[in-house]
């Protein structure tokens, strides 16, 4: 090895230099002492490498003085809603898609389509959004009378279900009456005007609490609405209800209670937007509001037989949610049908100045392209493997019956799982204060697999593996856009093929919809997963193949 030039300052004066710069001497922690080179040998077996006896020794004095910066910098405080200052771009640096949105085209059809107010109100309650819709903007129905049918059921049922953690009855009952009103005088805000509709317990709400489902936060009581609560009340939709989800966005616990699937509730709903997804099944609103990091969205609507949409990574705007994850988390829809999640991403859907994720994304209307000018991805082996189901193959039957071409796509292949690092620092940095003061403790669920174990086992990865998993990142999404190239939108069942893991890192949209039963009566889902900003062919497929099967309009025996 070439030594230094002389002009080089040794390592240990370099230090000291760097921190003169900053005005400070490199001071050391009187706790430190414990650092020698028995401590960094034990440290390796986790990091994964190894030093000599002479590198330890070499470090000691680098890493006490570390330590020291590390000390210095716990006295500024980071709220969970401050981002770091780099911004995860699923477009790599090339230029987005310019051009406006298209907002859901006018159907001459739909008041044909919506047919008369039904007599009952249960059947009302399990109407989808876009029918609701039209019996609202029509006046057969009032906004007042919807929310109560809804806050009547989730007296009435949810002790079964526990979809909602706060019942938000007094401003949703004052919104209702408000929407009536503009109506009445000629005034409506468009196609969610008066309809209600519940958010996932980690949406701002103001004085309205706001726990995350987690014990240390039960009590948080926000100043302001988030972003896309401000968005929906502009367009008059009508907050009833702060949904449940597991502790900090993960599972379906939630404070000492779990949420379960209506279709059988000696199941939970799987999570996290589990009150989400159960409540839309069980007819407790219109439509929920989710987030999915890695499954969030996807999972309980394939549980609880819901239609979920992920949109694009940047798409709708974050500000006032609980923050995980910065680079992957994502606000989605969760509906009864694949028309409502396209309803409500018009409304939240455009670029805020409080995410630098965001930004304006086209939205291209498929409503009209012909069915066999629409290329569509599959592969044999994701259909006739473990977790495919006649459900799924029935479905894939169904889209090509619609004429779409069928092209056979290859996936990038290599260890995905390393992106799971990522994941796991920045949840234990978005959470450190809990981690630091033992508040995690305070969470029910303590499993191995729990984010209490899993924040505390996160500070013990390199800062390295970290940005080594962000380079791989960045690879597996090249390879992944050249994979998806010359179709418009891939097929499969829920969980196959990486591909919920995958595109959760790269940004890609999915759309997750009933196809099916099991054998036990729950609801089977299967995906449409599509290009960046390609929400526009997973809309077109998704409705066509909606009505294809017939299975959507089906609900669980929850009265019984």
């Amino acid at each position: 090895m070439a030594s230094p030039p002389a002009s080089s300052p040794p390592p240990e004066t370099l230090a000291a230099a760097l921190a003169a710069l900053d005005g400070q001497e490199p001071a050391v922690p009187a706790d430190s002492a414990g650092i020698d080179a028995a401590t960094i040998a034990a440290s390796e077996q986790v990091a994964g490498i190894a030093f000599t006896d002479s590198e330890r020794e070499m470090m000691v004095r680098n890493l006490e003085q570390k330590l020291a910066r590390y000390r210095r910098r716990q006295g500024a405080e980071f709220p969970n809603s401050l981002e770091p200052a780099h911004t995860f771009d699923p477009w790599l640096g090339q230029r987005a898609p310019q051009g406006p949105y298209q907002t859901t085209p006018a159907d001459p059809g739909l008041a044909a389509a919506a047919g008369p107010l039904p007599q009952k109100d249960q059947d009302i309650a399990y109407a989808p959004a876009w029918q609701l819709s039209h019996w609202v903007q029509q006046r057969s129905l009032s906004s007042e009378r919807l929310t109560r049918i809804y806050l009547e059921r989730i007296r009435r049922l949810d002790p079964k279900v526990l979809a909602c953690i706060t019942v938000t009855e007094e401003r949703a009952l004052r919104e209702a009456r408000q929407a009536d009103a503009e109506l009445a005088a000629g005034n409506s805000r468009g196609p969610l005007h008066g309809l209600p509709y519940g958010a996932k317990d980690l949406f701002d709400s103001a004085a309205i609490r706001t726990t995350w489902g987690a014990e240390p936060y039960a009590d948080q009581m926000p100043e302001h609405d988030a972003v896309v609560l401000q968005r929906l009340r502009d367009a008059g939709a009508v907050l009833l209800a702060k949904t449940s989800l597991g502790a900090l966005a993960y599972g379906d616990m939630w404070l000492d209670k779990r949420t379960n699937n209506p279709w059988n509730l000696e199941q939970g709903s799987s999570g996290s937007s589990a009150g989400s997804a159960a409540g839309t099944a069980a007819g407790f609103f219109a439509f929920a509001l989710g987030t999915e990091t890695y499954g969030s969205i996807v999972s309980p609507s394939s549980r609880c037989g819901v239609t979920g949409l992920r949109p694009t990574f940047g798409r709708v705007p974050r500000g006032g949610a609980m923050a995980l994850c910065w680079s992957m988390d994502k606000i989605g829809v969760i509906a009864r049908s694949v028309r409502d999640t396209r309803l409500v991403l018009d409304v939240i859907a455009g670029q805020d100045a409080g995410d630098a994720s965001t930004q304006d994304m086209p939205l291209q209307d498929f409503s009209q392209r012909p069915f066999d000018s629409i290329r569509l991805g599959y592969h044999p082996d994701w259909f006739s493997g473990r977790g495919a189901s006649d459900a799924d193959r029935n479905a894939l039957e169904a889209l090509q019956s619609l004429g779409v071409q069928l092209v056979e796509v290859d996936l990038p292949q290599g260890p995905h799982d390393a992106l799971m690092t990522i994941l796991e620092v920045e949840a234990a940095t978005a959470f450190e204060e809990m981690t630091r003061s033992n508040e995690d403790d305070l969470l029910q669920w303590q499993a191995p697999q729990a984010w209490p174990n899993s924040f505390r086992a996160a500070w013990m990865i390199p800062a390295i593996e970290f940005l080594q998993a962000d380079r791989y990142r960045r690879t597996l999404c090249r390879a992944l856009n050249d994979s998806l190239h010359g179709v418009d939108a891939l097929f499969s069942p829920s969980f196959a093929a990486s591909l919920l893991l995958m595109t959760n890192y790269s940004g890609h949209p999915c759309l997750c919809l009933r196809t099916g039963f099991r054998d036990n009566g729950t609801p089977r889902n299967s995906v449409l997963w599509g290009q960046l900003a390609g929400e526009g062919s997973l809309f077109r497929l998704g409705e066509a193949l909606e009505a294809a099967l017939g299975v959507a309009s089906l609900r669980p025996e929850l009265e019984q």
